[in-house]
């Protein structure tokens, strides 16, 4: 019999994981009706350990991915979670016991030093006709995007083997998908690959650079023109880890680094601008712009001050919760015709969130409508976002959707309301979860003013823990 969980707040509440794999065909909807025109499977992913840590530290990122999805069709749904079974979740369920630590360079059970410590439990991307689980540090895993059954570790037709990261970005005209991996050339290593595959899954490019040093890059900016790699000070110093220091850590002094470079050249161009120490997990979107002869890219992105849930390059300060400062939604202007490596910056709005998310058949576009996770509630630790927003950006306007004391949202996702529909037509789809229920509800809002409350609500046969990204895929 495994042990308890210990009393962590990242393993508590709805941070906690749930044990059981289930399948629920009819699922009752509570509240309204669901629009006829939705059809299709939202997927959630998130970390939810299978067992207990080895010692008494836990990190939240580094629990075992499972896979949850809500499938709508004909005004009905249906709900089935699958753990994604990687080498390490098989190893670990067949001892019957924790082998890999949840903790940023924890020990490994004797005999597990080699086995592979991919966790799948960040992003659910489907693309070329796959369904992708991926975390930011190996290659993305394959499952059935009905059964959802592991199929494997997915290479790109053996052309790539490496890290992704959870974050590519699909190209709403050509349907190529982009993306990077950092690390790329080992642990603790600066170097960062960037790959490109065409609309059926094919790899038709992959190239490799050094960033200016060795970092957590969570995610990266793309428009129709260009590439955005970020580099900010949550570092990754070898001879610090060796020394016993924390494997990723807070040292401003190093600056944010952001790396330019047009879709159609070489990494060899890239133009590296400079700016203050901040952190950056998610941006909204972004859009090169020419006017009077000269490009310009405007980038959206949720930035903190400080890299949250990581400590300083001296130990100290570890965080527990992204509710110790929130994120802004500011605006980056890079001028690339200008002579100075800085950049110029905005604040969007004055209520800050995570989760940015928008309409992405207008990713890497000029756009008006973004969405995001946001508190305005007393905050308390354990206890995330209980509001979504909906920001005009054009106006600044916002609309908010509260689902009431005690309830919980997580990363909204848009969903047009029809292929031609304009940009923002249509509704958001997240998960609410009830503290007093102790279950969770798939709701439906639309974004004509998602502050009227759900257009439906659809009662799920468990709670879905607090975990990190989801996606829509459509049934048509």
């Amino acid at each position: 019999m495994s042990k308890p969980f210990p009393n962590n707040p990242l393993l508590q509440g709805n941070y906690a994981p749930v044990m059981a794999e289930c399948d629920a065909p009819d699922l009752v909807v509570a509240e309204g009706e669901l629009p006829a025109g939705l059809n299709g499977t939202l997927y959630r992913n998130g970390p939810n350990p299978m067992f207990p840590p080895l010692g008494n530290q836990h990190h939240w990122f580094l629990g075992e991915g499972m896979v949850h999805a809500i499938h709508v069709e004909d005004g009905k749904a249906s709900y089935r979670n699958r753990w994604v079974q990687t080498e390490g979740y098989k190893a670990q369920r067949e001892a019957g016991r924790r082998l890999i630590d949840t903790a940023f360079g924890g020990a490994r059970a004797p005999g597990a030093e080699e086995l592979s410590g991919n966790v799948a439990n960040t992003n659910i991307v489907w693309h070329g006709g796959r369904l992708m689980a991926i975390d930011e540090g190996n290659s993305p895993v394959s499952m059935d995007p009905v059964t959802l059954e592991t199929l494997g570790k997915w290479q790109f037709g053996g052309k790539y083997e490496g890290p992704m990261t959870a974050h590519p970005k699909i190209d709403p005209k050509t349907g190529e998908m982009l993306f990077f991996g950092y690390m790329a050339a080992g642990p603790g290593t600066p170097d960062i690959s960037y790959q490109v595959v065409d609309a059926s899954g094919r790899l038709t490019r992959s190239e490799m650079f050094q960033a200016p040093y060795a970092s957590m890059v969570h995610d990266f900016i793309t428009t129709d023109e260009h590439v955005i790699f970020p580099v900010f000070p949550a570092t990754i110093d070898v001879e610090r880890i060796m020394n016993g220091g924390p494997v990723i850590a807070w040292d401003p002094s190093v600056g944010t680094r952001i790396g330019i470079m047009a879709r159609n050249a070489s990494v060899d161009t890239i133009r590296w601008f400079e700016g203050d120490a901040c952190y950056v997990y998610h941006p909204m979107n972004a859009q090169t712009v020419h006017e009077g002869g000269k490009t310009k890219i405007l980038a959206d992105v949720m930035k903190y001050q400080r890299v949250p849930l990581f400590p300083n390059a001296d130990g100290s300060k570890a965080e527990l919760s992204f509710l110790d400062e929130p994120a802004m939604l500011v605006r980056w202007t890079f001028d690339l015709d200008g002579n100075t490596n800085s950049y110029k910056e905005e604040q969007i709005t004055d209520l800050g969130g995570e989760f940015p998310r928008l309409d992405e058949r207008f990713a890497g576009q000029g756009y008006r409508h973004g969405f995001y996770a946001a508190n305005t509630r007393p905050l308390s630790r354990g206890k995330p976002f209980d509001t979504l927003v909906h920001i005009d950006l054009a106006t600044g306007k916002r609309r908010a959707f509260d689902p009431g004391a005690g309830r919980y949202v997580i990363e909204p996702v848009f969903v047009p309301r029809s292929a031609s529909a304009p940009e923002g037509d249509g509704w958001l789809t997240t998960l609410v979860y009830d503290e007093a229920r102790n279950l969770s509800d798939f709701v439906v809002l639309d974004t004509g003013d998602i502050s009227k409350g759900p257009i439906a609500r659809v009662e799920l046969p468990t709670r879905v823990p607090f975990g990190f990204h989801g996606n829509w895929r459509s049934a048509a």
